[in-house]
Parts: C-alpha cells; structure tokens; sequence
C-alpha cells in the first residue's frame, strides 16, 4: 500500500469562497480550486473543471495520458466526447468515470454547459502528450443544432434561452445528451 504523510487539516469551501478561473491545464476550461491539495498536502486535487463560454471546442485536448496514482472525473453538468483509446465514450451529467493511470485519451467536444469534479492524486500530476490511438477522431459538434452520434444519441446543443424542447426533432431539453 502506498505510504502517505499523515493529513490533519481540514478543509470546507462553499461555493463563494473560490471563483472559476484560466490559466489551468487548458484554456478552453475555467478551473475552480476546491482546496483540497492545500488541506492534503498535494497528495490529492480535486477541482471543478467547466467549459470556457469564450472558448469553445475546437480540436479538444489532443491525445494524452496523466502520470498519476488514481484519477475521477464525476460528470455534473452537460456533456463530454471523450476518446479512451480506441473507443468513443460519451460522458454525461451524473456519470462518474476512473480514468485508470496511464490511459491515452482524447476529450473532443462537450456541452456549453459542461462541468466536471476532478479528483486525481497526487496534485502535481503531469500531462504528457502520446501518440494517437487511432488514425481518426470524431469532429466536435459546430453550432446550435442536435447532431446524432454513433449508437443513436442525440447531442442538443441549443443555447439556454431557447424553447423548452428541442426543434430539431430531438424533442429534448436544451443542453442535454439523450438517447432517441
């Protein structure tokens, strides 16, 4: 088992004590420090991570693994594509996912409205780019309209100001990944 200093601090942040901010790992997200590699003395971050309104996808992250021990994405808001090596995963709101060390992803295109729980020990992980797992990656999602992704889901993206169903034949709420 791992050896780990011993952690006595502790650690509450309520939503107005941190703000959501750049200059993270990408700058398509905005990150939001919950303090906890402060409380854990970098053994663990964990960390709200949300789509930039000013920056939407355009090539996502481009392929990559993280050199950590564990590390937790809980999906809270809209949705991601994601790429786990050769196989597409479309990660939605109350979805949880552990990305096991060391596995080559690809997250490519999300909801406006997407935000995630990151947890990932330790806190000073590192971002190493890798070879792409396959040739060819879906194209993110472009504009306003729902577009039907393979296994018959159905990706609304209309803004939140729209109808309360969607237009398009979709039917669903604004914002949502779907089955149809």
């Amino acid at each position: 088992m791992n050896q780990h200093a011993v952690v006595s601090k502790f650690s509450h942040v309520k939503p107005g004590d941190t703000e959501f901010k750049g200059g993270g790992l990408r700058d398509f997200f905005l990150y939001r420090d919950l303090g906890i590699a402060d409380a854990t003395g970098g053994q663990v971050i964990c960390h709200l991570v949300k789509a930039n309104p000013d920056l939407p996808p355009e090539e996502g992250t481009g392929w990559h693994k993280h050199e950590c021990e564990f590390q937790i994405v809980i999906m809270t808001k809209g949705w991601a594509r994601f790429m786990y090596e050769d196989k597409p995963t479309l990660v939605q709101a109350g979805d949880v996912v552990h990305q096991r060390p060391g596995i080559a992803h690809y997250l490519y295109d999300y909801s406006p409205d997407m935000e995630y729980l990151e947890i990932v020990s330790p806190a000073d992980f590192k971002t190493v780019d890798v070879p792409p797992a396959v040739d060819k990656v879906p194209p993110p999602t472009r504009g306003s309209d729902c577009h039907v992704i393979p296994g018959g889901i159905n990706l609304c993206r209309r803004p939140l100001a729209a109808a309360d169903r969607c237009g398009a034949g979709c039917g669903a709420p604004p914002r949502t990944a779907h089955d149809i």
